[in-house]
């Protein structure tokens, strides 16, 4: 897939209020610091499409953006981020919960985790929360850039054994490099490979 069109079209915090259209959608989280910013942005081949900082929790809202007027990337707040106050937090975490929960049109999630730290019991939850309620999703590990082949590769594996101890199959994973274009083609082609999918699905109905 090239994308040849990506537009921010609206935030919010209210579900209530996402597009009502049927584009399938598919929303990017993770913890705070992750890297989501720059990793929608490598996607897209925009440099500012998602507003990337420092500072963690800069993500507060539901953010919609529509690509190849075909479908959205949806941006979600970061879980887990240290430097917002507990009365915000639920806010967060209430709308977050909301939009995975009512949201038919969203077709997979991507749990972005980053690479280089060992596995936080934060993300191991949010994926379980995630299966227990059967909504699909993805790993997208980032930063590879940041670790030698050999680290990678030790990391991915103690990973990979931590998850089979509560799952029966490991779900879909993406090893990505925002400042090195790592992972992009295999992403955005498991991502229109979805679409095919639904468009031929839909044309068969």
């Amino acid at each position: 897939m090239k994308i040849k069109s990506a537009e921010f079209l609206v935030s919010n915090q209210d579900v209530a209020k996402c597009p009502q259209n049927k584009i399938p959608e598919y929303a990017f989280i993770g913890r705070s610091n992750v890297g989501k910013s720059s990793l929608i942005n490598m996607l897209t081949s925009r440099k500012s499409l998602a507003k990337t900082s420092g500072k963690p929790g800069k993500t507060q809202l539901i953010n919609h953006f529509i690509i190849n007027n075909a479908w959205y990337l949806v941006d979600l707040p970061g879980y887990g981020y240290a430097k917002v106050s507990k009365s915000s937090k639920r806010i967060f975490q209430k709308f977050i919960t909301e939009y995975f929960e009512q949201r038919k049109q969203l077709i997979a999630a991507f749990v972005l985790i980053d690479i280089r730290h060992k596995p936080q019991i934060i993300d191991l939850n949010f994926m379980e929360w995630l299966g227990s309620n059967q909504i699909p999703f993805a790993i997208i590990f980032t930063k590879v850039d940041k670790l030698k082949p050999k680290n990678v590769d030790e990391y991915l594996t103690s990973y990979k054994d931590i998850l089979l101890e509560t799952w029966e199959e490991l779900p879909q994973y993406f090893v990505t490099s925002s400042s090195k274009s790592i992972g992009k083609k295999d992403l955005l082609s498991y991502i229109d490979s979805i679409n095919y999918d639904i468009t031929k699905t839909s044309k068969s109905n």
